[in-house]
């Protein structure tokens, strides 16, 4: 299990790397200046995606990222 710092450090390479550093900070700036409720944005992104385009974007992600276990 990951700490915070490691936690912290892979989701900021993560945004770097999908979104560029100024996107990143205004991603990041975003976050901290609004009242931001994860839980409420991921459940108004997903309300107006059905159960099947769901399972087939998940399908597909799984075939793309296969499920590695590292030792």
């Amino acid at each position: 299990m990951m700490n915070s710092i490691e936690i912290m450090n892979k989701g900021i390479n993560c945004l770097l790397e999908k979104l560029g550093v100024v996107e990143t900070e205004q991603f990041i700036s975003l976050i901290i200046r609004e009242k931001f409720d994860y839980t409420k944005w991921q459940r108004e992104k997903f309300d107006e995606v059905s159960s099947d385009d769901f399972n087939a974007a998940a399908v597909a992600y799984a075939k793309d990222n296969p499920f590695t276990i590292k030792r």
